[in-house]
């Protein structure tokens, strides 16, 4: 066979050059992000109404005889309650003992304190990093 070429036969090409890609990662000081968190105490004084009821117990002797138990009843603000003692004789008579009043008074007044609330601040500093072109 002689090297000759083929009418109308293409000729493979010759590589003359030819450009490569190599990819590497590197790290690079960025800007600096520093944040600072602050907390502050603040006293608030609080002054407000407060009511609530207070009870007074009374006993009040009574020593009479009745027909039957009395009924729980109500004079007011005051609640009265009947005791009876039973005692035997030759009959049974019921006799009132006593009385228990129960009394409710409301009581109305004034509270003051300070309470104290924190708070948080937060600062942000960022430091630019130097350009590349600045290190040259």
């Amino acid at each position: 066979m002689s090297s000759e070429q083929v009418p109308g036969a293409a000729e493979p090409p010759i590589l003359l050059h030819a450009e490569d890609i190599a990819v590497a990662r590197r790290s690079i000081a960025g800007d600096t992000v520093r944040i600072e968190t602050t907390t502050h105490t603040r006293d608030h004084h609080i002054d407000e109404p407060l009511s609530h009821t207070r009870v007074q117990v009374e006993r009040v002797p009574i020593g009479r005889a009745v027909a039957a138990v009395p009924a729980v009843r109500e004079e007011g603000d005051t609640t009265i309650l009947p005791v009876v003692e039973e005692v035997i004789v030759v009959g049974r008579r019921l006799i009132l003992k006593e009385e228990v009043h129960i009394r409710r008074i409301k009581v109305a007044e004034r509270h003051t304190e300070t309470v104290t609330t924190r708070e948080q601040t937060v600062e942000i500093y960022r430091t630019e990093a130097d350009s590349p072109e600045s290190e040259k």
